[in-house]
């Protein structure tokens, strides 16, 4: 028997994420806006109980924190980056193209989490997953060496989500 707040609270987590994110968009802390927030963080888990998802399993939530903060860095230093790339004059010319990967995660909640993260640094993109193959497909801004871009994925991202997902 699920209590009143498991009632009420169905992914708690879920529920934080969406009031965080509401705030942060809107850029207020208004009470309106807080109670709005709420307002969704309450509604929202429930369509996730109508359509039947499955809970995530985070197994370890410091690995997760520790992570959120390697994509903040991330976030940032590109943020600089692409500025640098989109204003500078420099002659050398600017490749933007396509880096196919292997991914080892099948964790669908993980490659959820690792489409948000490359698709929320700037100048990367997730364009296209085959799930039989576990390949990803991805767009780069300025793709100056492939086998950078493998590393990052691989050991900044898909590894640590692993260990967090799976």
């Amino acid at each position: 028997m699920k209590s009143f707040v498991q009632r009420l609270l169905p992914h708690p987590v879920l529920s934080l994420g969406i009031l965080l994110m509401w705030m942060l968009l809107q850029s207020s802390l208004k009470p309106a806006t807080l109670a709005m927030g709420a307002l969704l963080g309450l509604l929202v888990p429930f369509v996730m109980i109508a359509l039947q998802v499955e809970k995530p399993r985070i197994r370890s939530p410091l690995k997760l924190l520790r992570l959120f903060g390697v994509v903040l860095v991330d976030m940032l230093r590109s943020n600089f980056a692409v500025a640098k790339v989109i204003l500078s004059n420099q002659r050398r010319a600017r490749v933007s193209g396509f880096v196919e990967l292997q991914l080892r995660m099948r964790n669908r909640h993980g490659l959820a989490l690792l489409a948000l993260i490359l698709s929320s640094i700037p100048g990367t993109l997730w364009v296209q997953y085959d799930e039989a193959t576990g390949k990803l497909l991805m767009h780069v801004l300025d793709l100056i060496d492939e086998d950078d871009w493998s590393w990052i994925v691989h050991h900044r991202y898909e590894a640590p989500l692993m260990e967090i997902f799976e």
